[in-house]
């Protein structure tokens, strides 16, 4: 059962704290580019809490996250709303990699150029070899990078076939992959449909979440895995089974007539 809806005039509240919000964000985007590393996640993390303050949305975080000083770190997650972004974020600062249609959303888009997004051109297979070099050169500047390797979202219930394509940087570059599951509840403790943007627009995912007494979001982070010795199929196939793990779903790939265990496993 989804939660109670709230009344008119608490999303219409919601709506314009929302947009002060988002003001404020494009203001504090304009000298982001300028500050330190440190700065700028401080920022990032700051500004992602009070947005889901404002939606009510409530995040629990648990596992082992990177430390602030630990470079070349790749977070891998499942993808089931645009809240993703704000809920690693406000846990695990990162730079993401999007799809370039997000560049053109509304005020959204300005602070997700601002914020140093990765963009990809998800239709030209060869700009995969552009945004792989992006990453590789951002891990080993020391900043982290996020990707969803699912390469689109589920509505919570299920988890997608992991991609492998962007995980080249984190094998060419020796960097740490930390998987990530994200799970979106509703007041009865339910996955929550409300939360997830899938074959909804973007307006009409927003008066969703709006209209929800609260959600819970979850991040479970995962044990680390060293990226040493293992190519980016290996990697995908990790996190997969690591995340799909977590939230007791489904594992969507495996490769025929081959076992596979994850670290720690025995065989």
């Amino acid at each position: 059962m989804s939660n109670a809806n709230t009344s008119r005039l608490t999303q219409v509240f919601r709506s314009f704290r929302l947009l002060l919000h988002i003001i404020s964000g494009l203001a504090q985007s304009a000298v982001y580019p300028h500050l330190n590393q440190s700065a700028q996640w401080r920022m990032a993390q700051n500004w992602s809490a009070g947005l889901l303050k404002i939606l009510c949305i409530r995040l629990r975080s648990s596992g082992s996250t990177p430390a602030a000083h630990m470079k070349r770190v790749m977070l891998a997650a499942n993808h089931v709303s645009w809240l993703d972004v704000y809920s690693l974020n406000a846990v695990c600062p990162a730079r993401f990699v999007a799809k370039s249609e997000i560049r053109g959303w509304p005020l959204l888009g300005w602070l997700s150029r601002n914020a140093g997004t990765l963009f990809i051109e998800r239709t030209k297979r060869s700009d995969t070899a552009r945004i792989n070099e992006d990453i590789g050169t951002t891990l080993t500047l020391g900043d982290r990078v996020a990707i969803f390797p699912e390469g689109t979202t589920s509505d919570g219930t299920m988890l997608r076939h992991f991609h492998a394509s962007l995980l080249q940087p984190a094998v060419t570059v020796a960097a740490t992959l930390y998987p990530v599951a994200i799970r979106y509840l509703d007041t009865a403790g339910a996955i929550s449909k409300s939360a997830a943007y899938a074959n909804i627009s973007m307006l009409e995912s927003l008066q969703r979440i709006l209209g929800q007494q609260w959600i819970e979001v979850e991040l479970i982070f995962n044990h680390p895995i060293d990226s040493d010795g293992k190519n980016r199929r290996e990697l995908a196939r990790y996190a997969e089974h690591a995340i799909a793990a977590t939230l007791s779903l489904p594992v969507p790939h495996k490769t025929p007539g081959k076992p596979f265990y994850l670290p720690g496993e025995q065989p």
